[in-house]
């Protein structure tokens, strides 16, 4: 056995891990106490990264590629597959331009894996066409820090969670998005009880539960709810006048804006109690350190910036950026988001945070790279919603698309099929066969994934972390740098065949140095980094300049910004509202956000049945009210419909959401629902100054899907990754379908559709190997189209499966039993009796498999939180579930004593 020290590939958190192997298989990962972003920690995803790697099913092992348009993908070679690239995107550049290409790529690659793709689009192409998933979670922060402070990069780092006296959070369910540094929070709380925790989320969250003050503001009323405190704070003299005086710009401008933003005002518009606001203002400006934190709530805007930017003139007004615990903290939403930024690979910036505009900085890439300084455009590229836009109509003829998923992740999801479909070319790089955007591409290229690559990631802190390689990627998948650079050394004899070669990296570590001297001089400079020293000292912070020896962990202590005079920008703010009002016709505001347990589009944590635990499927969330008004019931099938498109869900019942308000997780897509998920109703509607769609919110009205025939199935496989593969193609052929993995090996399907369809149903049957015999049983009522089947295995006999069609009563209870693993008790025919099923038991640890009815029982009799954690062990591994386990403390019914 050896342990391989790297990094996790989930979220911007960048915890450390050490992944144990045995040569060839990956057999267990550890957080690594060493590391200074989670010192051990790891949360649930993190925890079960080896099972995401146990099987190679659906993995992407070998090339493949259409021969012809309309054909499958067969099995080629490496060089046919490269040269077929090369060819292809050489060919259409001659003949429409470099802007007839383009590249999507994503924040989960590593860094030198990003700058070989900017590389390759800007340096040989010429092109500006490259694009990032990141333009979907952290373009908005991004906008806002460059236009407030003059530079990208939060002036922030994980020790200020211990010394905030306020915390703010804006937009950001931060103990599921984000556990680890939430653990850190709640320990420092824990410590110094009076540090006050402000929540602003339209939802009741497990981060907004354990707030001393949550603002369940009206979605996209952020804006309006800043002016409102900085209006408050101005009125009350709580301004840094001094401050603003030596180190800003703009605060006149922005005082006359906010003084219309009373709290009266601004807390009807918010629909929240003016105290409450004047609450919020009064704790983070008497706070001698307040610092906020930030996600997708609003980033995901279509005005993403101006919710930053507001945020961020708190900060400045208050003096409350470059101090210990202060200063605005957007939280990255993917493991190299920020490092994709610091190679330049988004449409609208250049490497090392240059602007593309600027002849200068132009200049100084290209010598770099060595290339002609006209071969780089001076025209900003098409950002992802535009880039879709433009395939689709023809003007981008092909596109590379690297590490993502955007026929599930993209906003208005109909067009974004339609792109892809009519793309005279489309070029996937991935590690697996089966995501949604698989079935467009004509040449796939093998990926390596987690475990099997190395170079460096970038995470929220500014921390660049090693990756290391702990096994060989399988079958003949590649690094991605490597695909990269083959590609590359093909277009450029087609294309510039005098040019020395751009691509001759042999290995990560080049490719790091190449871009660390890049960023010489420049504000994110970290000439001083290399692998050997991130091989002796550990993890570094930037900016990191040669003969420094540690990074700086706060910027702007000085008072000194990155702007040309030095001074911060305050930027008037007016207060706009959701792009896509609610109306009469769509009379509800949906809301998207995460689960505890998944991972974006769940191509990795979907993987791992244990991950479904917690919530097992989707599902669409309603108040109480709504729903008693319309007399709906939980479980019933919902349609969801915008003007755009919709999909149907089931309905769930939670005061959660506020009345007029529904909820939908964005993990589930075309693997585990016939359609691509929430995204069918969002809008792609985009912030003027980031280009980031409005992901968060959309106008939808919600109605009784009337779906009369339904159907349960579920089945116990040694394969239950090979059994979904098998499955996933008849989802579409339902009204309504949704998959998951359950148990350790047990795949669950529920099935909903208008009629009853028998020629499907065989099918299924076939699939899952469930035909009538000696052990399995089937009852039939050709009236009423029933049909049920139950099998049986092993001796002695254990349930192996069940198919309950057109009445699915008792069907629930019969799966709980398949799922407990039980030995079967008492006749065989018991199995089609109509009992219902208890309610279902949730899982909330998933670390010790604890559910809900241990926890609430122990608590009704007075146990508080550490007994419970000692008794059954919930909330003691990786801690991801101690929100829920507070919240279930609180609210357990106290039960008699015995």
């Amino acid at each position: 056995m050896t342990q391989t020290a790297s990094t996790c590939c989930y979220c911007g958190v960048g915890c450390g891990v050490l992944i144990a192997s045995d040569g060839t298989r990956i057999t267990g990962v550890q957080g690594d106490p060493a590391h200074p972003a989670n010192y051990g920690r790891l949360c649930t995803k993190g925890m079960t990264l080896p099972a995401t790697a146990a099987s190679l099913t659906n993995r992407a092992l070998y090339p493949e590629m259409r021969l012809t348009r309309d054909s499958t993908r067969q099995r080629v070679d490496w060089d046919s597959a490269l040269d077929t690239v090369a060819a292809r995107f050489a060919d259409i550049i001659r003949r429409h331009g470099p802007d007839a290409v383009a590249f999507y790529v994503s924040g989960q690659l590593l860094t030198e894996d990003y700058y070989l793709f900017n590389l390759l689009a800007k340096g040989l192409i010429g092109t500006n066409n490259i694009d990032t998933n990141s333009r979907l979670c952290m373009s908005s922060a991004v906008t806002a820090y460059k236009m407030a402070f003059g530079a990208d990069g939060p002036p922030t780092c994980y020790e200020d969670l211990e010394l905030a006296d306020c915390v703010l959070f804006a937009g950001s369910n931060m103990a599921y998005a984000h556990p680890v540094l939430f653990r850190r929070l709640e320990a420092a709380k824990a410590t110094r009880p009076a540090t006050r925790w402000i929540v602003i989320d339209p939802r009741r969250t497990d981060t907004a539960a354990m707030a001393d003050l949550h603002l369940q503001i009206q979605p996209g009323t952020d804006v309006a709810l800043f002016n409102g405190m900085l209006h408050h704070l101005i009125w009350e003299g709580l301004v840094d006048s001094d401050y603003l005086a030596a180190h800003t710009e703009g605060f006149a401008e922005l005082k006359k804006l906010v003084r219309d933003y009373t709290p009266k005002m601004a807390a009807e518009l918010c629909g929240i109690a003016e105290a409450d606001l004047i609450t919020a203002a009064e704790w983070f400006g008497r706070s001698p350190a307040s610092l906020s934190l930030y996600c997708m709530g609003l980033n995901q805007s279509a005005h993403g910036t101006d919710k930053n930017l507001a945020l961020i003139n708190l900060h400045l007004a208050t003096g409350q950026v470059g101090k210990p615990g202060a200063g605005p903290f957007s939280l990255t939403g993917q493991p190299n988001a920020m490092g994709g930024r610091e190679v330049g690979g988004m449409a609208t910036m250049l490497a090392a945070h240059r602007d593309i505009s600027n002849d200068q900085h132009r200049a100084e890439v290209a010598a770099h790279w060595g290339v002609p300084a006209e071969r780089l455009s001076p025209r900003p590229g098409l950002p992802a919603v535009a880039m879709f836009d433009a395939l689709r109509e023809g003007k981008i003829k092909a596109i590379w698309i690297a590490c993502t998923n955007p026929a599930h992740s993209m906003p208005d999801l109909g067009p974004v099929r339609e792109a892809l479909q009519h793309a005279e070319f489309v070029v996937l790089q991935e590690a697996y066969t089966n995501t949604d955007t698989a079935a467009f591409a004509d040449v796939l290229l093998p990926a390596a994934s987690w475990g099997e690559k190395n170079g460096t990631v970038t995470n929220s802190e500014r921390r660049i972390s090693r990756v290391r390689a702990a096994i060989a990627a399988p079958g003949e998948a590649r690094p991605d740098w490597w695909i990269a650079a083959e590609a590359g050394r093909r277009m450029e004899a087609l294309l510039h065949p005098e040019q020395p070669s751009l691509f001759g990296f042999d290995d990560a570590a080049r490719i790091f140095d190449a871009h660390s001297q890049l960023t010489v001089g420049r504000d994110l400079d970290i000439g001083g980094i290399d692998y050997a020293l991130l091989e002796r000292n550990g993890p570094q912070q930037w900016p990191l300049p040669a003969g420094m020896q540690v990074g700086l962990a706060r910027r702007y202590v000085d008072g000194m910004f990155a702007t040309i005079n030095g001074r911060a920008r305050l930027h008037v703010t007016p207060y706009k509202p959701v792009a896509e009002p609610t109306n009469a016709r769509y009379p509800f505001h949906l809301l998207t956000g995460r689960l505890r347990d998944q991972w974006h589009g769940m191509s990795r944590s979907g993987r791992v049945p244990q991950l479904f635990a917690h919530t097992p499927e989707p599902g669409i969330t309603m108040h109480p009210t709504d729903a008693e008004r319309r007399g709906l019931r939980a479980g019933e099938l919902m349609r969801v419909s915008s003007k755009r498109g919709g999909l149907v869900l089931p309905l769930a019942i939670s005061d959660s959401v506020p009345s007029g308000s529904v909820f939908a997780a964005m993990h589930w897509n075309g693997q585990f629902l016939n359609s691509g998920g929430i995204n069918e109703a969002s809008l792609g509607k985009v912030d003027g100054k980031s280009f980031q769609p409005e992901l968060k919110h959309a106008a939808v009205r919600v109605e009784r899907a009337e779906l009369p025939w339904r159907a349960l199935l579920a089945r116990r496989s040694d394969d239950v990754l090979a059994l979904h593969a098998a499955v996933q193609p008849l989802l579409a052929e339902c009204d309504y379908a949704a998959l998951s993995l359950q148990g350790r090996d047990v795949l669950v399907l529920r099935v909903a559709c208008a009629t009853a369809n028998a020629d499907w149903l065989a099918r299924v049957f076939d699939v899952l190997d469930m035909q009538p015999g000696s052990d399995v049983l089937e009852y039939r009522d050709a009236r009423r189209n029933v049909v049920k089947r139950v099998a049986w295995q092993g001796t002695p006999a254990r349930l192996a499966g069940l198919a309950f069609a057109g009445d699915v009563a008792g069907a629930d209870a019969l799966l709980a039993r398949l799922l407990e693993g039980e030995v079967w008790q008492g006749p065989r025919l018991a199995a089609f009796s109509n009992k219902p099923a208890a309610p279902r038991d949730r899982v909330i640890c998933n670390c010790k498999q604890v559910k809900e009815s241990q926890i609430t029982e122990l608590a009704g009799r007075g146990a508080g939180l550490d007994e419970i954690k000692a008794t059954l062990g919930c909330g003691t591994v990786c801690g991801s579930c101690v929100p829920e386990l507070k919240q279930l403390c609180v609210n357990a019914p106290q039960l008699a004593a015995p």
